[in-house]
């Protein structure tokens, strides 16, 4: 992935003041994308207030949704399109639509997480790929792409989604 120069741009995202936001033009593959920054809901403005401050501590994909385990005992789930929920995580693996044996390691593992913070042994949940407490987060768009810019004290994660394709993809950023 080659980056053109940033530039920075700064917007009203309501209840998290100003934030300066990252557009860039990216090259992926052949498909040159722009993002452009995307209104959020109240909603989606409520769930964002209150992880910030909080960690990243692992993910998985599952059912088109991105759910994030967080080190207040939360799970903060991102559809495709930005959507967003903050659940406690015993009622997050409730209400999941899976197996017993699945919703089983899925609690295994945020017993791990919660407790040890490591991955050594995870059967569902991925470390995130850089240790990051929320501080922003921004939305962006590109036509059926969505992206969230989770920025960390120290470093960044950046969740995309694809509304054609279903595809979720989590990377530092």
């Amino acid at each position: 992935m080659r980056r053109k120069s940033p530039h920075l741009l700064p917007i009203d995202c309501g209840l998290l003041t100003t934030v300066y936001c990252l557009l860039s033009t990216i090259k992926m593959g052949t498909e040159v994308t722009d993002w452009t920054p995307k209104d959020t809901t109240t909603h989606q403005d409520h769930v964002i207030a209150h992880v910030l401050g909080a960690t990243f501590l692992g993910y998985f994909v599952f059912d088109e949704a991105l759910y994030v385990l967080l080190d207040i005992g939360f799970i903060w789930s991102i559809l495709l399109d930005g959507e967003m929920g903050l659940l406690p995580h015993p009622v997050a693996v409730s209400e999941m639509e899976t197996d017993l044996e699945t919703k089983e390691q899925i609690k295994r593992d945020i017993e791990v997480l919660l407790k040890e913070n490591t991955s050594d042994s995870l059967l569902r949940f991925h470390s995130p790929p850089v240790p990051c407490q929320i501080k922003e987060v921004g939305f962006f768009a590109s036509g059926e792409r969505r992206r969230l810019l989770i920025t960390g004290e120290e470093a960044s994660v950046t969740v995309e989604t694809s509304l054609d394709t279903a595809e979720v993809q989590v990377y530092a950023s």
